[in-house]
């Protein structure tokens, strides 16, 4: 009885044992995706609208007052709007018959974000730079329609790729009519300075303050300079060249509006899968939101955290401690294969069971003749001689034999046989004593009436 204890206790725990490995080795599997801006490359469980400073103090007028708007004027620009475009580009490609474009500022919440899709006399509406009509969205899809919409908020591809889809006509092809320029020595000694004081410099107009805390750059020596957002009617100042001049081997990250440059060691390809892979994620939020420029550099920053922890470009890797889990997580699957071995081993005696004993209770009779002799044994047993004690020691061994095989459910044929020869025994010390009425036949068939 000990044993078989021993052995379901053991079954259950090796059950058991099965069930957790697979719970954790699923529940590890999970994957989901987040945005935050500034947090990465740890995010938090969600993000909340309105949670990383995204929206300003911008508002929209009713619908009906922006229905009324749109009626009277071809283009309306809410106060706060950045959107801007090569008028002429945009007019040619609508042809003979104009579009009303409704321009809203970026940074609205959901509510106001739904009042501008409500004017439905609108064709197309731009918030912030998002550029959306009918069904159809325009989205960016190279780093020179990206560096547009981001850096002078130039929306012109967009627009002219959106009116191509609404005309179902063929999208031409962009045009870069952004046009750079290098500071003066002036302007650059300004920047220069400031760099070598605090490693960051801020224009008027732009936002940051701070550089979020990461590990981008090991050693802590790049440098930073935020301008505001400028007009593509006019070249945009770029510092980032001269810069890798003044400073060689540092690394430059350069912010135009919601546009971010790297400059500086391997900034060939390490720059353009950055910035791909970044903007081609967020520039959708990007877009319509107004996010601080301390938190868009702080996602960036992520993005060229996670290029270096994948090894790409031969750059220093941060270190990263191993992580207990996900060294266990090929051995799960393993050892609950074993656990579950384990248990259907244990559990083969109890499955096979039932198909050697067909029935489910004793046949009839069977336990009151087991009681019955077992009750004259002990009768016979205070009555017993020399010459009768051998054959009652063997009733009695054949009787405890059958009480063992009834307990453990063996077959009724294999306990009756036990008892036939208990019986037997029984039947040869009764007739070596002295006193009649105890022969098995004759207790039994007493006992019964």
């Amino acid at each position: 009885m000990a044993d078989r204890r021993l052995r379901e206790v053991a079954r259950w725990v090796a059950l058991a044992a099965a069930v957790a490995a697979l719970v954790v080795f699923v529940v590890a599997q999970r994957q989901s995706v987040d945005v935050s801006y500034g947090r990465s490359p740890s995010p938090p469980a969600g993000v909340t609208e309105g949670s990383a400073g995204e929206l300003s103090d911008a508002t929209v007028p009713s619908v009906e007052q922006m229905t009324a708007m749109v009626r009277a004027a071809e283009v309306v620009r809410l106060p706060g709007s950045v959107a801007r475009w090569d008028e002429g580009r945009v007019r040619a490609a609508m042809g003979a018959e104009p579009m009303r474009i409704l321009v809203a500022p970026p940074g609205l919440d959901e509510a106001e974000r739904d009042r501008v899709r409500d004017v439905k006399d609108a064709t197309i509406r731009v918030i912030g730079t998002q550029v959306t009509g009918g069904a159809y969205q325009a989205t960016g899809d190279s780093l020179d329609d990206w560096r547009a919409e981001f850096a002078a908020g130039d929306v012109t591809n967009l627009l002219v790729t959106l009116i191509a889809g609404l005309r179902e006509q063929p999208s031409p092809a962009d045009v870069d009519r952004l046009r750079w320029r290098e500071p003066t020595a002036a302007e650059l000694a300004v920047v220069a300075a400031q760099l070598r004081r605090t490693g960051l410099y801020t224009a008027p107009g732009a936002t940051l303050t701070r550089v979020p805390r990461q590990e981008a750059f090991p050693g802590g020596d790049a440098l930073y300079v935020a301008l505001p957002r400028q007009s593509p009617e006019a070249p945009l100042l770029r510092y980032g060249p001269a810069l890798t001049r003044l400073f060689p081997g540092r690394p430059i990250v350069e912010l135009h509006g919601d546009w971010i440059e790297y400059h500086g060691p391997d900034a060939g390809d390490f720059a353009e899968v950055t910035a791909a892979g970044f903007y081609a994620q967020f520039g959708d939020r990007l877009g319509r939101y107004a996010y601080p420029q301390a938190n868009v550099l702080g996602a960036y920053l992520g993005r060229v955290t996670d290029v270096r922890y994948a090894g790409l470009f031969d750059r220093p890797l941060p270190y990263r401690p191993a992580d207990p889990l996900r060294v266990a997580l090929p051995l799960l699957p393993w050892l609950f294969v074993a656990c579950a071995g384990a248990f259907f081993a244990l559990s083969v005696r109890s499955l096979l069971r039932p198909l050697r004993r067909p029935r489910s209770r004793p046949e009839p009779g069977l336990p009151a003749r087991l009681a019955g002799l077992t009750a004259l044994a002990v009768e016979m047993s205070a009555l017993t001689d020399r010459r009768s004690e051998a054959a009652l020691t063997r009733g009695i061994t054949a009787l405890t034999a059958a009480r063992s095989a009834f307990d453990d459910d063996l077959p009724d044929p294999h306990v009756r046989n036990l008892l036939a020869g208990a019986e037997a025994d029984l039947d040869e010390a009764a007739r070596l004593l002295p006193y009649p009425g105890y022969r098995p036949a004759d207790y039994l068939r007493e006992r019964l009436t």
